[in-house]
């Protein structure tokens, strides 16, 4: 009796959870097991969709491994009882620096695709941003989320079909567009062109191979309805994705090659919310963007899925913020694994920052669960980081938190 009750003393049983999903999250630890999961949940091509870059995908590696070069230089002995992560963003409170991204084809992570992502991203307080090239509509997102919404355009060859999607944000609630401006080709992704991908998938033996293989995701996908572009539905002109096509045929087919600074006005004249380019990959165009009066600039090099050895935008910010810095908005989007990325990002000069395969890892691997466990992971890591540097609020942030080294 004497054994058990000291066994008893020092042993506690651990509640079962019966949520399979929260069962296999309670041992993620970070992003890479996020992606660790996804990768095993997932068919192949799917998940390479995600995963992969273009060409050698240096700069994908280049946009996480930036992180490396900021090191931190905490101060000791500073009250840290209360540490406030709270920001101002385009003139509203946010509880953390963190916007959603937009990705496309959310849906081949998890059937309810973007819904999923847009209802975490409510609950977590920060804004969502929604790609022209989403497996769910305008109207399909406004009607799940009173959150902050952002869309997502590319400059189609079509304007009035442009035209259109932007009336349709307008009238859902959609609070800014974001102008993609670094894709005038699609990059050259080579894991695409390896595994044949196309959206919808092509069925062929190695397709229904790979479905055996992943069971769940299967079974997800088969129960759920047709993949399709949805913002461009019905359009006989543009095509809605619900023949295969390859995505690089697609897009060099639909998007206007032709976009330059003067089709900035076309979108003032069509939209009168907030406005940022995404796509700055230098100083000099983050000035003329600034000159031009637009809301922000966000740093960001499509993942590194356009141009290989196109720079880290981590690497940007603080020449940006030297050179535009209260002029406009910073948006740092890319490589962001942790918390700490965040906090660098911030006191170098960034106004926040953007996460795309962070949340789509979490899609793949766990659903809408997922991405509440890496939205609610991130904040963590801001105010442990925050805590650990002796910095009680965003405000305190600066360059005096950083070292950077070679």
């Amino acid at each position: 009796m004497g054994m058990i009750s000291t066994l008893r003393s020092v042993v506690r049983l651990r509640r079962y959870e019966r949520d399979r999903t929260l069962r296999r999250l309670s041992k993620v630890a970070d992003v890479g097991d996020l992606r660790a999961m996804a990768k095993k949940r997932m068919p192949a091509g799917c998940f390479d969709y995600i995963d992969g870059a273009a060409q050698d995908e240096v700069t994908a590696a280049a946009n996480v491994s930036g992180y490396g070069d900021y090191y931190f230089r905490p101060r000791v002995l500073r009250d840290v009882t209360s540490v406030d992560t709270t920001t101002t963003l385009f003139g509203s409170d946010v509880p953390v620096p963190l916007m959603i991204a937009p990705t496309g084809f959310d849906r081949i992570a998890h059937s309810q695709g973007e819904l999923a992502v847009a209802r975490a991203a409510e609950r977590a307080g920060i804004p969502y941003s929604l790609s022209t090239m989403g497996t769910r509509s305008i109207e399909e997102i406004a009607a799940v989320s009173d959150g902050r919404k952002w869309f997502q355009v590319y400059v189609w060859r079509d304007k009035p079909l442009l035209k259109e999607m932007l009336e349709r944000a307008a009238v859902s609630g959609f609070e800014g567009i974001m102008i993609t401006v670094d894709t005038a080709v699609l990059g050259r992704r080579e894991r695409d062109v390896r595994r044949g991908f196309s959206l919808p998938p092509k069925v062929g033996l190695d397709t229904l191979v790979d479905g055996v293989l992943h069971p769940r995701w299967t079974l997800d996908f088969l129960r759920a309805e047709p993949i399709q572009f949805a913002n461009v539905k019905g359009s006989a002109d543009v095509g809605d994705g619900s023949t295969p096509v390859t995505l690089a045929e697609y897009i060099n087919s639909q998007f206007d090659p032709a976009l330059s600074w003067n089709d900035i006005e076309w979108f003032r004249e069509n939209w009168s919310g907030l406005m940022m380019i995404k796509g700055v990959q230098t100083v000099e165009d983050a000035e003329i963007a600034a000159d031009m009066g637009l809301d922000g600039v966000i740093l960001s090099n499509h993942g590194g899925r356009q141009l290989d050895f196109a720079p880290p935008p981590i690497h940007l910010v603080s020449p940006v913020a030297d050179a535009v810095g209260g002029r406009t908005s910073i948006i740092c989007d890319g490589g962001v694994r942790r918390g700490s990325d965040i906090v660098k990002a911030l006191a170098m000069g960034a106004d926040a920052c953007m996460i795309g395969r962070a949340y789509f890892y979490a899609l793949g691997a766990a659903g809408e669960k997922g991405v509440d466990w890496v939205l609610d992971f991130l904040k963590a890591g801001v105010e442990h980081t925050m805590a650990l540097s002796g910095i009680g609020s965003i405000k305190e942030l600066n360059r005096d938190l950083i070292e950077v080294r070679d």
